[in-house]
């Protein structure tokens, strides 16, 4: 039995709230697999620091330093450094449910691992060889592995997360992210490794928590729910989910994991194809894919392309620690949507995030149109960039990553991740090769349509986004199951108000 608190009810007798206790099973179970998260958020911020570097050195394009190679071709070479990494996620995203239902959870980001290393290898060798093949490989390989881990890592954890803490926890993959962004940021100041001696050490770095990650996985216990309801081993879930809530009785959520099996017992194996075809699960794949869409498409790596040149316009000296500060405020924002996130709800900080984020691009364009005109009008633009992180990371980051593992039941776990995390990496793709095409051709009025977009998506997630805190994976289903009603008889207005007006 879990320790817990007196309560008095309103019909005047006594009883017990229980406290789900966090375990030091758990914490390092969690701790061990967004490891994965932080090594995602080193990759994607390292290959911005040593640019001008490696650029300028002619290194990427050569294979040693005698050798001159024209500019374009060096442009070109980098070019496809950078976008390689989304091109290895996309491909490996479709590999999730595989994966991680092959070996299970804790193999699987075991096995996944070798990927991360290998990369790290090649890029911190490179200059031992021919630096533009070795970059550009590593950074497919390390984008292949990454595309794996951002779905392991959230499956994983949602899957061992006590549903009272399954929101903290979760957000906890995007803590990992920022982290690993703002660390890339601060070593790769030119002072430190970005710079034209340590520049091969700064991209090897990003294979680092692999290694530490693989030490500790052996530690860490399977998932409960795989365990039963994949594989059947009840005894052996039974002894995972001890060891995960210390001194709580588990016989809940084993009941809970024996209700969901019979559940998944009646139903046929869901595939991606299947997922993408079934009625049954339309309206959750429809919300999971345009959360990750609303994610990406916010304009949140838009605005961290264009950071830089609006803090130079505004007067900052050092353009490159504001952008650190930009990574400081992204982690800080992400840890209050940890403590938030359980208390709030994933639909109410969502909300907030994208209403938020969606004033701050307005303000953008107005700041960014009358900047020549009104000199004050690049602090606004500055306080608007800090304001855009700071709702961005309250909900629309952090959230969209666990929530599909929270919207889908055991069956059709994986292949929801899967989707969920191809459409997030495609859209990541679309943004970073389209958008310096569309700003070249708006201007100033480029986030414009980033503010029309996020007044879309925040209308749809107020119509269309149930609340999930605090609920069982079968309850979440049930409200699916409501608003599939409701849709069929419009008239049935209490089902809507229950759903939309949820907690």
């Amino acid at each position: 039995m879990c320790k817990g608190e007196v309560v008095w009810y309103p019909d005047g007798h006594v009883g017990a709230r229980v406290l789900q206790e966090l375990s030091g099973t758990l914490a390092l179970a969690v701790f061990t697999a967004v490891l994965g998260s932080l090594q995602y958020g080193y990759s994607l911020g390292v290959i911005n620091a040593p640019q001008k570097v490696i650029l300028q050195e002619n290194v990427i394009g050569a294979s040693n330093v005698t050798e001159e190679v024209p500019h374009s071709s060096v442009v070109m070479y980098w070019s496809l450094s950078v976008a390689i990494f989304s091109v290895g996620g996309m491909l490996s995203s479709f590999l999730v449910g595989f994966v991680g239902d092959l070996r299970g959870r804790v193999k699987g980001m075991l096995a996944v691992n070798v990927l991360a290393i290998g990369a790290g290898l090649l890029m911190g060798l490179s200059s031992l060889g021919k630096p533009h093949i070795m970059v550009i490989s590593g950074r497919a390989l390390m984008g292949f592995y990454c595309g794996l881990s951002s779905g392991l890592v959230p499956m994983y954890v949602g899957e061992i997360a006590p549903v009272a803490y399954r929101g903290a926890l979760g957000a906890l993959h995007q803590l990992a992210i920022v982290t690993g962004i703002l660390i890339s940021q601060i070593v790769g100041l030119d002072f430190l490794l970005g710079n034209d001696t340590w520049w091969p050490v700064l991209l090897g770095l990003s294979g680092a928590p692999a290694v530490l990650q693989s030490l500790l996985l052996p530690l860490c216990p399977e998932s409960p729910r795989y365990l039963y309801i994949k594989l059947g081993k009840e005894e052996e879930a039974r002894k995972c989910l001890k060891r995960f809530r210390g001194e709580c009785d588990p016989s809940k959520e084993m009941a809970e994991m024996k209700k969901e099996k019979e559940e998944a017992m009646k139903e046929e194996k869901v595939s991606i194809m299947t997922l993408l075809g079934s009625s049954t699960y339309r309206h959750q794949l429809f919300v999971a894919l345009m959360m990750h869409l609303s994610q990406q498409f916010s304009g949140i790596n838009a605005i961290f392309y264009y950071s830089t040149s609006i803090f130079y316009d505004a007067g900052v000296t050092e353009p490159v620690y504001a952008t650190i500060g930009v990574g400081a405020i992204n982690t800080i924002f992400t840890m209050v949507s940890v403590m938030l996130v359980d208390r709030a709800g994933r639909r109410t900080l969502t909300l907030v995030g994208l209403s938020g984020m969606c004033c701050c691009m307005v303000a953008m364009s107005i700041s960014l149109v009358y900047l020549t005109s009104y000199a004050w009008m690049s602090y606004v633009s500055v306080t608007a960039i800090f304001l855009f992180v700071s709702f961005f990371e309250i909900g629309p980051g952090p959230i969209p990553w666990f929530i599909v593992a929270e919207l889908f039941s055991q069956g059709p776990r994986p292949a929801a991740i899967a989707l969920a995390g191809c459409c997030n990496w495609t859209s990541n793709f679309i943004i970073g090769m389209g958008f310096p095409y569309v700003q070249a051709v708006c201007q100033s009025y480029v986030f414009i349509i980033f503010a029309v977009l996020l007044f879309g998506f925040a209308v749809f997630t107020y119509c269309r986004v149930p609340e999930t805190k605090g609920k069982t994976f079968e309850e979440i289903a049930a409200e699916f199951q409501i608003f599939d009603m409701s849709e069929e008889n419009i008239d049935n207005k209490a089902c809507l108000n229950v759903l939309y007006g949820m907690n």
